[in-house]
């Protein structure tokens, strides 16, 4: 027996539910399928399947046994892939990670661009808010933004610093008195993005110095996108990230204020960084995409 036809071979009926779907995605025989099925069986001395004219289903061993055979054959891809990828040309599997609303705004964007420039690669965006495990969720690459964090097992390369856009619609404006200093926000309405419970303070930067100012407001929400929306629907004044907003100020459906100050909650500015782990360092896929993030991340763009 060829253990690790049969492995594979164990995979594929486990994911089909059936030998002879497995056997066409495998381009083999199914009763050669079959043979490898029960060879596994009898070298475990255990069923892995239970088998019925309608269907083939695990059996607790059987479950058991494919989470161990798919984390083997993953290692087996990635460690192929590593050796094919340290060459001059990208090859193989890429995995990112990067927020839902910078990915689908700044990235999304050029994604066909790269994979034309890289025929080798094929790409899988994880677009989440979570901080990933770049270990635990084999992410090639995570883009993250804010302060990066001090780990020692992570590699982390600077992108880009953006600013943010304090803004509010022409429909607010409107029936609000136009606040012409940091200070009058206290008595405006302000939508928030959900650092934490309570008030805010936003911090104001000039060559005057620094002033801090407390906000407050009815919204706030982790999630740029419907931060963005209530701006545009009149709700208040919001403190956005450029890249989120510049077309909507270029195009006159929002307006920025205090345009000499630099803005920031909790005096952070806006860094966004790449993080992978040490043994990609010399991956020829990683190193194209930290070149593609370095075009396009730098660059703002608006919805």
């Amino acid at each position: 027996m060829d253990k690790l036809l049969a492995l594979r071979a164990f995979k594929e009926v486990a994911e089909t539910g059936g030998f002879s779907k497995a056997a066409r995605r495998l381009g083999v025989a199914t009763s050669s399928l079959t043979r490898q099925l029960d060879a596994l069986e009898a070298s475990l001395g255990s069923a892995l399947l239970t088998r019925t004219t309608r269907q083939v289903t695990l059996t607790d061993a059987g479950s058991a046994y494919l989470e161990h055979v798919s984390r083997v054959l993953s290692d087996l891809e990635e460690a192929d892939g590593a050796v094919a990828d340290t060459g001059t040309e990208a090859v193989g599997p890429l995995r990112v990670s990067m927020p839902v609303t910078f990915g689908r705004l700044c990235i999304g964007p050029h994604i066909a661009r790269f994979l034309e420039s890289h025929p080798r690669v094929s790409l899988e965006m994880v677009l989440s808010d979570e901080y990933v495990d770049l270990a635990a969720d084999r992410i090639d690459v995570a883009v993250r933004i804010g302060p990066p964090e001090k780990q020692p097992n992570l590699i982390v390369k600077l992108l880009a610093v953006h600013h943010r856009y304090v803004v509010a619609s022409h429909a607010y404006l409107q029936h609000h008195p136009l606040p012409v200093e940091p200070g009058a926000l206290s008595q405006h309405e302000c939508v928030l993005f959900a650092y934490r419970a309570g008030p805010q303070r936003w911090s104001f930067s000039s060559p005057g110095g620094v002033q801090g100012v407390e906000v407050n407001g009815r919204l706030s929400a982790n999630n740029s996108d419907v931060l963005r929306d209530a701006v545009l629907g009149g709700l208040g004044v919001a403190l956005l990230p450029q890249w989120l907003v510049e077309g909507d100020v270029v195009q006159g459906r929002l307006q920025r204020l205090f345009e000499d100050y630099d803005v920031n909650p909790l005096a952070q500015t806006i860094s966004v960084h790449a993080a992978y782990l040490p043994n990609r360092r010399h991956s020829r896929k990683v190193q194209a995409m930290l070149e593609f993030l370095q075009r396009h991340v730098a660059l703002p763009v608006g919805p």
